[in-house]
């Protein structure tokens, strides 16, 4: 019997139409394959969605995403909106999506692929067998905080304000994701903080240390995130799940992705707990090769694998896109952004059909 899901799709801005496009392509045919049916619906959100309604994230689009069974979001932003006021910016968008869903948690891998080890910046000696799960609080801390904003003192003088502040519970509940994550990976978390100058921090620590106890076998370690930002690019081999804050995870989960070469590469889960899931790229919306067949939408369609595995509970479809990814980069297909000597370029289309080939061979 076919289970049937809604995915609703957000295209975006950029390069997002483009690689939004192969990752559909690709998940009608593994639909196919696995007796999936798929529902896509369409909605605006970002710069899009300013240029049709004014609004980064209307009414309508969050709806759509709250009655589907997963989101796949392509990429927001661009040059166009860099200027319009803070609540109008497409990012906006973007963490109202996030708070309309209650997308607590957000699962960032950044893992070395064998064929792609020497597009890392690193040398191959550090990179080499990197696998990293980086687990970052997305509903709180400084980017939602209260008080914010800029305000005027008594003598006239301007002065910014953002809060961070966190609370028991939002700790507790995005700890446990970690220790379940690190539970089916390597049994190593790492928890980052900044606990010697911030209290928020010493919360922070404190309650994670006291969630350990419900999981003995996970083996905890507590880093401050300048210290963890050095051992990232030092020694990035000894990491294998690491929790952390919205700012402090914005940034490290960003380094982090940088160690395999590429962040074009890289998907993206944002999970909830009774909401859909939102399923993204790390990377942004490249307005500077939109729409000139450049762009590269592997990381749009591992997205749809993440979307597969943890929002659609179909592990086996996932693992075929994953596996169709490394057969065409085994094959030498590459687009610009991870191309080598030696390797054959293809644009955004061709690699989406290099990909479809890739999966009709995998199924016979």
């Amino acid at each position: 019997m076919a289970h049937t899901y809604r995915i609703t799709l957000l295209p975006g801005d950029g390069i997002g139409p483009e690689i939004i496009t192969v990752a559909v392509d690709v998940l009608k045919v593994i639909a196919g394959q696995f007796d999936i049916s798929i529902n896509f619906t369409e909605a605006p959100i970002g710069g899009a969605a300013i240029d049709a309604t004014g609004n980064p994230l209307p009414d309508d689009s969050l709806k759509t995403c709250q009655d589907s069974d997963a989101v796949l979001l392509a990429a927001i932003g661009g040059y166009k909106w860099d200027n319009l006021p803070r609540h109008q910016r497409p990012e906006t968008g973007l963490l109202g999506l996030r708070a309309g869903l209650g997308l607590f948690a957000n699962l960032r891998p950044a893992k070395i692929l064998p064929q792609l080890i020497d597009a890392s910046s690193l040398k191959r000696e550090i990179v080499e067998g990197v696998d990293i799960m980086v687990v970052r609080e997305l509903t709180g801390g400084i980017y939602f905080g209260q008080p914010k904003g800029i305000f005027t003192t008594e003598t006239g003088e301007k002065r910014g304000v953002n809060t961070m502040a966190y609370t028991e519970g939002e700790i507790d509940r995005i700890g446990r994701v970690a220790f379940e994550t690190a539970r089916k990976r390597g049994g190593k978390l790492c928890s980052v903080d900044k606990a010697n100058v911030l209290e928020v921090s010493q919360l922070w620590r404190d309650r994670i240390t006291n969630l350990a106890s419900e999981y003995p076998d996970i083996e905890l370690s507590h880093l401050y995130v300048d210290n963890a930002a050095m051992q990232l690019v030092r020694a990035p081999k000894q990491f294998d799940t690491i929790v952390t804050g919205n700012l402090f995870g914005d940034i490290l989960s960003d380094a982090a992705a940088m160690l395999t070469g590429s962040i074009g590469m890289l998907p993206s889960a944002s999970l909830g707990e009774n909401s859909p899931g939102v399923f993204e790229p790390v990377h942004g919306s490249a307005p500077d090769i939109a729409g000139e067949d450049k762009a590269n939408p592997l990381a749009q369609v591992l997205s749809g694998a993440m979307m597969l595995r943890y929002g659609l509970n179909q592990p086996q479809a996932a693992e075929r896109i994953e596996q169709a990814v490394l057969m065409v980069l085994d094959k030498g297909y590459r687009t610009g952004d991870i191309m080598s000597p030696g390797m054959t370029q293809l644009g955004c289309r061709a690699m989406g059909e290099a990909l479809i080939e890739a999966i009709d061979l995998l199924k016979s």
